[in-house]
């Protein structure tokens, strides 16, 4: 997929000496000076606005900060020396970047009232700006974990009648359908039907891409359909986009971003071809070996075209009748009545092969 950029927002870190929050790219404590430190995680607010300021968009297009190898001050993407003691950036270690922060919320901060003076606070402050009192409530109390019933075991038993059970099956299938025995048969009588289909030039309807229509094909109607899809934005393409989200730029920024997809749309056609098409069937049948095709009176734009046989014997054994089907002709001329076969019976009395 495709990622589109939103814009940029302001991420924020907590002091782990004094608790107070602050602005990402602030390098020093507000609460009590401490520096930032290098391993500090950076984190978005519950609620956040995309910058519009130029200097601080600037500012967060820049990339991930450097923390200097000698005294560790974080110095902004691009200085050469550190700010703090000048020395030479070129061994600094820069800010890992790349870390999706969290989703996308616009809007604006939300407001906590302080517990003890009642002042307004935005909510990722962890203290008072006009008391210093605590904003934390206390902590939550501890749900018991609920107690999950574990599914029943099937006991060693019951697996090994189940087993006995599918084994029975599979050996019942086996004999019913695959066993076979070989008894000898007499060819009581046989019949034979042969057909063939008649063909005729007529307009046949198909459906298919615009792009995709034969040069001799007449178009009925067409309708854009979803053809595919592709991540590169394309004229005409419809966009659809996932849950826009933040990516830390190792600056005390995120860039927002969303994944998107493009769906493209073509014009799905449905449209006619003349072209030979079965239109009716000639069929013959008889009860000897002289199977023969129909050969039906055909009109000038008419012709003969796939055919199809099928041939019947009957048998007798042993006091049971036995019908065997095929499509092959050669066996079939040599079931003269009265001679005799050697078939193979399934269990509930299907001739499987016979052979004279």
């Amino acid at each position: 997929m495709a990622k589109k950029k939103i814009g940029y927002i302001e991420l924020h870190w907590k002091c782990l000496n004094c608790g107070t929050i602050n602005p990402g790219p602030e390098k020093i404590c507000k609460g009590c000076a401490a520096p930032q430190p290098p391993d500090v995680e950076f984190f978005q607010p519950s609620r956040q606005e995309l910058i519009a300021d130029e200097e601080r968009l600037k500012q967060a297009q820049a990339g991930a900060d450097i923390h200097c190898a000698y005294c560790g001050t974080r110095n902004p993407a691009g200085a050469a020396r550190c700010s703090q003691c000048k020395a030479d950036l070129t061994e600094g270690k820069q800010r890992q970047a790349g870390k999706v922060v969290g989703a996308f919320r616009k809007g604006p901060q939300q407001m906590q009232a302080c517990p003890h003076c009642g002042a307004e606070n935005p909510e990722t402050q962890s203290r008072c700006r006009q008391c210093g009192g605590s904003l934390k409530a206390g902590p939550p109390e501890k749900k018991q974990p609920e107690q999950q019933t574990a599914p029943a075991k099937l006991k060693p038993g019951v697996l090994a009648v189940i087993g006995l059970v599918l084994i029975a099956a599979c050996l019942g299938m086996y004999f019913l359908f695959f066993r076979t025995s070989a008894v000898q048969g007499t060819v009581t009588d046989v019949r034979w039907e042969r057909a063939v289909v008649i063909e005729q030039v007529v307009q046949v309807r198909y459906q298919d891409w615009w792009d995709e229509i034969p040069v001799e094909g007449e178009v009925i109607t067409c309708s854009l359909e979803a053809r595919g899809e592709t991540d590169v934005p394309t004229e005409g393409a419809q966009e659809i986009c996932g849950t826009p989200y933040s990516i830390d730029t190792g600056g005390g920024f995120a860039e927002v971003v969303e994944d998107c997809t493009y769906i493209i749309y073509d014009d799905y056609c449905t449209y006619t071809l003349w072209e030979w098409a079965a239109v009716e069937s000639a069929t013959v049948s008889g009860d000897d070996l002289m199977a023969f095709w129909p050969d039906p009176d055909l009109a000038s734009d008419q012709r003969l075209g796939a055919g199809s046989e099928t041939y019947f014997i009957s048998f007798e054994a042993d006091g049971q009748k036995y019908l065997y089907q095929t499509e092959d002709y050669q066996l079939f001329t040599l079931a003269v009545p009265g001679s005799r076969w050697e078939l193979e019976i399934n269990s509930i009395g299907g001739v499987q092969s016979a052979r004279p």
